[in-house]
């Protein structure tokens, strides 16, 4: 959720209207609400999972990512909320050292056995899967021409 090697989901969430955030372009497979919706979606999930809930993992990728009912009934603006409530919940997580080598299930796909991995590896993957999204955001930005934001980013 902080600045680090890369511009922070703040700023890479920032100025995005809600004409682009819906837009599709040619050959992209999600608009950026459809990458955050998933961002989101996951993370939620990983928070489920490091404090003993054990939501169902999709039974397919597609799963993951908005139906036109869910875009229907959140918007941008609540979408948005939502991904700083859920980062700041993960957050919090993470900021408990004490929990950190704590070991969790994890469900997998159906027919496959539930994952075991400790709140630090589930966090871990969380970043990284968090960092492919929001690079796939910043693309979508660049390709509209609407990057970088207000607040910086970077360029190269």
């Amino acid at each position: 959720m902080g600045d680090s090697a890369y511009t922070p989901p703040s700023h890479i969430l920032e100025g995005i209207s809600d004409s682009l955030a819906h837009k599709t372009i040619p050959g992209a497979p999600h608009t950026i609400y459809a990458e955050l919706w998933h961002i989101t979606f996951w993370q939620q999930i990983t928070i489920d999972w490091v404090c003993g809930i054990e939501t169902p993992c999709p039974e397919h990728a597609s799963l993951g990512f908005p139906s036109q009912e869910d875009i229907n009934n959140e918007s941008w603006p609540q979408l948005r909320a939502r991904f700083f409530d859920t980062n700041q919940e993960a957050g919090a997580v993470a900021s408990d050292i004490t929990r950190l080598d704590q070991l969790v299930r994890c469900p997998s796909p159906a027919g496959q056995p539930p994952r075991t991995m400790s709140v630090r590896e589930q966090l871990e993957s969380l970043a990284a899967h968090n960092a492919y999204h929001f690079g796939r955001i910043v693309l979508l930005r660049q390709l509209n021409g609407s990057w970088p934001p207000a607040s910086g980013g970077f360029t190269w």
